[in-house]
């Protein structure tokens, strides 16, 4: 019985010890926290032959990449966005500057009470061609412009373009002091793209803000009951005095023209709204040549909106669209005897006339919308105008003349 006792003594022991023997052979150690994973190491390929480029082969580390491009610049102790941010500004305050109005309004009495305004715009050229909105001028008698030397100049008006509030403005200063600020490309622009705003809200000259595009596409009302289109969204800072100024990319290239605000209060809420550059970039060398911008016009002088379409009212006499056939309403004159007198009486039919209902196979439901997609043609050229007549569709071609 002492011997079976004694050898299950022996077989628990041995039983023991191999299984701690297991445990610190087999079983690895947990790793903690300060424990490198070790990893099998990474084989390279063979080196290539001289003179080929080697991705294994990396450059030390120096710290910042950009930093030799700011040496001896002051702008070393800077973020890297803090740089883009100075030299922006360094880049294009000079080209912005203030613009002043005066005009008189009537008050009672007949009294005529001198009302100023103020606004900011961009240099052009080294003529001395000024880049504003057309609202910051419109009614002005007197208009002066400051430029970043402190100097002040009287300034004319070029031209301007209500429909797109733009005008150009002109001052007679010298070449020296002018300097023109960088014309960019809107065509590209994406929303979170950075931007800035330089101008002169409340009349502090040159202020600059930040911000990104919060969106692309807007429209805005204009004058003669027209809308702008691919208007810039932005939450750059803009308040009353920043009309007319520019807005500019990273690189300090003009992408729009700041020209309104969406606020109940008439301050700064978030919501400002640029005009692309693109526009100002087909439309200024026109003001700038002829004071004016030449757009095509169809012929087709007033329409009435219906369920179906535009149904056109009056045409203009010969013009495009009455040489290419299209029909507005006909003036019917009848003449009817009453007593000894004979009277003419005129009475409108409508029943003939031809209904748009699209432009080279755009929908055009609205009268601004018609003449946005006519304005897309040169003088000259050719669009196609589908109508609904006798209840079928018909597309006319019609050769655009030129119109205002």
């Amino acid at each position: 019985m002492k011997r079976q006792f004694a050898l299950c003594l022996l077989a628990a022991a041995l039983g023991a010890g191999a299984a701690w023997v297991y445990q610190q052979t087999a079983v690895p150690r947990r790793l903690t926290a300060q424990e490198p994973l070790l990893r099998p190491p990474l084989v390279r390929p063979a080196e290539p032959p001289p003179g080929t480029p080697n991705p294994w082969r990396q450059a030390p580390w120096t710290g910042d990449p950009l930093a030799g491009a700011f040496a001896g610049s002051g702008l070393e102790e800077f973020a890297p966005e803090e740089r883009t941010n100075i030299l922006v500004y360094e880049k294009t305050n000079r080209s912005v500057v203030h613009i002043t109005t005066r005009a008189s309004q009537r008050e009672l009495l007949f009294l005529e009470v001198p009302a100023e305004g103020t606004g900011s715009g961009s240099v052009l050229d080294k003529q001395g061609h000024i880049l504003t909105n057309f609202h910051v001028v419109e009614g002005a008698q007197q208009i002066r412009v400051t430029l970043h030397t402190g100097d002040s100049y009287e300034a004319v008006v070029v031209g301007y373009d209500p429909p797109n509030d733009t005008a150009v403005l002109r001052i007679d200063a010298p070449a020296e002091d002018l300097v023109p600020i960088e014309l960019g490309d809107s065509s590209r622009l994406r929303v979170g793209q950075i931007v800035y705003a330089i101008g002169n809200p409340f009349g502090l000259e040159r202020t600059m803000t930040t911000g990104i595009i919060s969106s692309l596409n807007r429209s805005l009302p204009s004058r003669g009951h027209r809308t702008m289109k691919s208007i810039i969204q932005i939450d750059a800072a803009l308040n009353r005095g920043n009309s007319g100024g520019p807005l500019l990319d990273t690189r300090g290239r003009l992408i729009g023209m700041n020209t309104a605000i969406a606020s109940s209060t008439g301050e700064n809420t978030g919501v400002g709204f640029a005009i692309p550059v693109d526009t100002i970039k087909r439309v200024v060398p026109q003001l700038i040549a002829t004071g004016k911008v030449v757009r095509a016009s169809a012929g087709i002088l007033r329409v009435a909106l219906t369920e179906r379409g535009l149904q056109i009212a009056t045409l203009e006499p010969d013009g495009p669209a009455e040489r290419a056939g299209l029909r507005g309403f006909r003036v019917i004159r009848e003449q009817r005897r009453r007593g000894p007198f004979i009277y003419e009486e005129r009475r409108i039919d409508r029943s003939q006339a031809d209904i748009i209902v699209a432009v080279d196979g755009e929908k055009a439901t609205t009268p601004d919308a018609f003449l946005s997609l006519i304005e897309r043609h040169m003088p000259g050229e050719q669009a196609i105008i589908t109508v609904l007549r006798n209840g079928k569709l018909v597309d006319v071609p019609v050769t655009l003349g030129a119109g205002e």
